[in-house]
């Protein structure tokens, strides 16, 4: 887990490309905006699924390092709270969708 987080401090620049990138390109996030809670709950699991991938953009690397926090329930309990805020984010960016 520890492991996990270190990689996250190293990936500003990382991200400041995959950003570059996305300006020039089409962007896979083009919106917050879902039709449904669903919706928005899975959009949160791709938020940090892609937050993973841009922290170790080596796949092998990656698939080296699941047996370690797949049977961790600290490091499972953590991937959900990471999910949790993502959809926070995500519920708030639609008004929790509220009807009018």
């Amino acid at each position: 887990m520890a492991m996990f987080l270190s990689l996250g401090l190293g990936s500003s620049a990382l991200a400041e490309e995959e950003m570059k990138q996305s300006k020039s390109s089409d962007s896979w996030l083009p919106s917050l905006i879902t039709e449904t809670p669903q919706e928005g709950f899975a959009l949160a699991v791709t938020l940090s699924q892609k937050g993973v991938g841009t922290t170790q953009p080596d796949t092998s690397v990656r698939k080296a390092l699941r047996g370690a926090y797949a049977h961790d329930p600290d490091s499972l309990i953590a991937v959900s709270q990471v999910i949790a805020t993502h959809f926070q984010t995500v519920a708030a960016a639609n008004d929790y969708w509220k009807e009018d």
